[in-house]
């Protein structure tokens, strides 16, 4: 059965993520943020460490108005779709990595030999992609549960066995030895004191549970409608997988960067409790004056994240007064601030220019689908 129905707290989750992924990555100087806007170093949970697995979250909730098509489609039509899908969204982000393309500095190309092949994009299009596969096979909800323990405990089980040393350490992460056998030092991310790529292969897997839990959930809310029933059972699923999560953490420590199975049940958790108090506002008391803000990020996502990317590469590369527009601006506008007020200003108010953009695209109903 094809699901029709769209609820707008969904469309203001989703944008809503938009909006603190764009926040998020783009201080006006790396080093000195906005203290909540700081991830974790190493093990450990932040607000910004919650960004990343709700997009992820809102992927699956997306996935759940779109599956029962393809599956009506045949198996033709969904291998076409969803990896025409995920090999545009990895390309768009490889994309990004390299752009400029050309180092306007030196006057050469940028070689590929030193281009990080992970990334943001990267790992949604592989989340999306080994989602849908797990969706269309596994036919029930109950198979897609049971899938998504077994890779949260073996996922786990392979980090614990196989590790150096301490296996949760940097060092001793056995996925990052694996990214480097696959794709060579030079094209993983460089900045953690050694090559080390928070978006690998290995810990791409448990990031898949998120977008099942979040297409279960979608799946949940579009079948059975906003009542008070549902909200409180999605209240109490994600009360119990947060707890789940803390408890996990004593054991497989709460991580972003190796994304432990521990992260994965305590911000699908936030994740799913956040959606019911939006459901609750939005839908039940229908308070949706303010929504419209976040509307216009959720209906071009992709479109506008990958806007602001290029937008804030932009503002290194041109100069104004002889330096690069950020530093421009900060020393122009915003040098008597403190350094992370200044940070969380500017960070906004990039944010909200990328905001203007996308009001812009939805009044001429232009909206960028991959």
């Amino acid at each position: 059965m094809t699901v029709k129905q769209r609820f707008l707290s969904l469309d203001v989750f989703r944008g809503a993520t938009v909006f603190l992924m764009i926040v998020v990555n783009n201080p006006c100087q790396w080093g000195v943020q906005y203290g909540p806007l700081q991830h974790a170093a190493w093990h450990g949970f932040t607000l910004t460490d919650l960004v990343f697995p709700s997009f992820l979250f809102a992927v699956g909730n997306s996935m759940a108005f779109v599956m029962s098509r393809y599956e009506e489609q045949g198996d033709g039509f969904f291998w076409k779709k969803v990896l025409k899908r995920s090999l545009l969204i990895f390309l768009i982000g490889l994309g990004l990595n390299w752009f400029p393309l050309y180092d306007f500095g030196s006057g050469e190309f940028i070689s590929f030999s030193s281009l990080r092949i992970f990334g943001v994009l990267q790992r949604i299009a592989f989340c999306y992609l080994l989602a849908a596969i797990i969706i269309h096979y596994a036919k029930t909800n109950r198979a897609i549960i049971n899938t998504s323990v077994a890779v949260l405990f073996g996922y786990w089980l392979v980090v614990w066995s196989l590790g150096n040393g301490d296996p949760y350490s940097l060092a001793g992460f056995v996925g990052n030895q694996w990214d480097l056998a696959v794709v060579g030092p030079n094209h993983v991310y460089q900045g953690e004191g050694m090559p080390f790529d928070p978006e690998g292969l290995l810990s791409t897997l448990p990031a898949v549970v998120n977008v099942l839990i979040g297409y279960l959930v979608g799946l949940f809310v579009t079948r059975n409608g906003v009542s008070y029933e549902v909200i409180a059972k999605l209240l109490i699923a994600g009360i119990l997988l947060i707890l789940a999560g803390l408890t996990w953490d004593l054991f497989f420590p709460l991580n972003k960067k190796i994304w432990t199975s521990s992260f994965v049940l305590l911000t699908s958790g936030i994740c799913m409790s956040a959606l019911a108090l939006l459901s609750y506002f939005i839908e039940l008391r229908k308070s949706e004056r303010w929504t419209h803000f976040f509307v216009v990020f959720g209906k071009n996502p992709l479109f506008i994240y990958a806007f602001s990317w290029v937008l804030a590469v932009l503002f290194w590369m041109v100069n104004v007064g002889g330096q690069p527009i950020q530093t421009w601006i900060y020393e122009t506008y915003l040098l008597a601030l403190p350094a992370s007020l200044a940070s969380l200003f500017y960070a906004i108010t990039f944010t909200l220019l990328n905001w203007i953009i996308g009001f812009f695209l939805d009044r001429k109903g232009i909206y960028v689908r991959v």
